[in-house]
């Protein structure tokens, strides 16, 4: 699915998103999570093979959040839901972590803060559905 420009927006200004996997018994699993494009997936890093690695690999549905700081007509905060199918790649998280340093920390910061981390892993998350309420719904709300 193509990304709109205002939701590449949102990604691209550094919002924080709210990452949802499923856990083995069905339940959700949130974390808070820097995210990027590639293209038109939603990239994001992990140096340890966490929750969120091992349930994407068991279930790759997963669900993005993200809140905008602008308001609908009828003045309800807008924010857009992300609904995908996620896979795991191994290696690049250091790389792609220090990308994304720069915009949700501050450009020239070293990050990882450590020298030689773990190649990590990197969740390409190729989005399927996208809900909630702002200019990309098509609804007036």
């Amino acid at each position: 699915m193509k990304i709109p420009p205002e939701i590449r927006a949102l990604v691209e200004a550094g919002t924080i998103a709210h990452f949802v996997t499923l856990n083995r018994d069905g339940s959700p699993h949130v974390t808070l999570i820097w995210i990027g494009l590639d293209g038109d997936d939603i990239v994001a890093a992990h140096l340890p093979e966490n929750t969120k690695v091992r349930n994407i690999r068991r279930d790759p549905r997963v669900a993005i959040s993200l809140e905008a700081k602008t308001k609908s007509s009828l003045e309800l905060t807008e924010y857009v839901v992300l609904y995908g199918e996620a896979r795991i790649e191994q290696g690049g998280a250091p790389e792609l972590l220090q990308r994304l340093a720069e915009v949700y920390i501050r450009p020239g910061i070293k990050f990882p803060p450590m020298d030689n981390p773990p190649p990590g892993f990197i969740t390409r998350v190729h989005v399927t559905k996208i809900d909630g309420v702002g200019p990309w719904t098509g609804r007036p709300v």
